[in-house]
């Protein structure tokens, strides 16, 4: 009997990813847990439950603000855009999405989180973590093959046209004239067979 499944396949090996991130994950925890109590047992319980509480609604605010700014900058672009004006490309690291991160690392428990926090609010960190991941992101585009996800990525950017993209302009005349009686009055043949 046959059921489309080899049966001598050779075993998969486990990502080191799927391996490693379950392991730091546990491992930050039990460090968070265990600098709290150390903090608590320094400085007291009610310390300890200020300083989350001052981390999160520190986090809430940066959010707030980063959300608030790329609103702004949206809207920006849209109005460039509608006026004509080709709107101006963001420096790496000049975007909000670290520091929505460095705010989401404030609201979360645990004062390690909140040092990474604090740390990527920092503009040298935050620029220099975004050029790497730019940096990153653009091998990884540049080693993708044709056709794949990656590839799809790299025509979306394209910013100056290289000969992929042609520049033009669809004048359609169908205003009334001698051998035009409105738009669908000609013999049109179907789009599909």
């Amino acid at each position: 009997m046959t059921t489309g499944v080899p049966t001598s396949t050779a075993p998969r090996r486990r990502s080191p990813a799927r391996t490693f991130v379950p392991l730091a994950i546990t491992a930050w925890l039990i460090l968070e847990i265990w600098l709290l109590t150390l903090v608590a047992g320094a400085a007291g319980g009610l310390t300890v439950a200020a300083l989350l509480a001052g981390g999160m609604v520190l986090g809430a605010v940066v959010i707030k603000r980063a959300g608030r700014r790329a609103f702004k900058n949206l809207t920006e672009t849209f109005q460039q855009a509608q006026q004509g004006v080709r709107p101006t490309a963001q420096q790496p690291g000049r975007g909000n999405g670290l520091t929505m991160l460095a705010g989401l690392f404030l609201m979360m428990p645990g004062l390690i989180s909140d040092a990474a926090g604090l740390v990527l609010l920092l503009p040298p960190v935050r620029a220099w973590i975004g050029r790497r991941a730019a940096r990153s992101l653009e091998c990884k585009m540049a080693a993708a093959p044709a056709g794949s996800f990656g590839d799809a990525f790299q025509q979306a950017r394209i910013h100056q046209p290289d000969g992929k993209i042609v520049q033009g302009e669809v004048i359609r005349d169908d205003g009334p004239g001698p051998d035009h009686q409105g738009p669908g009055a000609s013999y049109r043949p179907p789009l599909a067979p």
